[in-house]
């Protein structure tokens, strides 16, 4: 989907659609194809910009899916919202750690790292 579309989609829609995303991708990583992994990755990171720029920074609609059944889901808001929900984000963040659920808890310990040695700073 362009751009161009997306700024025509409300904020529940790119919701949506972002959770959509991180389920294509989770099954991407577990048929191991890292191609689809990463083409979907740009797809969510163009929904995640697009809510950036919407009025008041509409990642904050992205909270929702922290009750989503999909781990994968649940992660990438979580990373998406470290800028507008940080102590949530992280508490997200640690909880996919703690699950012991791989790829996802190793993904949610490694982005805690580089939070924790300033490596990473969400924006």
């Amino acid at each position: 989907m362009k751009p161009s579309v997306l700024v025509q989609m409300p904020v529940e829609a790119l919701v949506d659609r972002f959770a959509a995303l991180a389920m294509a991708q989770d099954e991407a990583i577990l048929d191991d194809d890292i191609a689809e992994v990463n083409r979907l990755f740009a797809k969510i990171e163009t929904v995640k910009t697009e809510l950036k720029v919407r009025p008041g920074d509409q990642r904050t609609a992205l909270l929702r899916l922290y009750e989503h059944p999909n781990l994968q889901v649940r992660l990438k808001a979580a990373k998406a919202t470290l800028a507008v929900a940080p102590e949530q984000a992280r508490k997200m963040l640690e909880a996919i750690a703690s699950s012991q659920e791989y790829p996802q808890a190793g993904d949610a310990g490694m982005c805690l790292w580089t939070l924790d040695e300033g490596i990473f700073k969400p924006e």
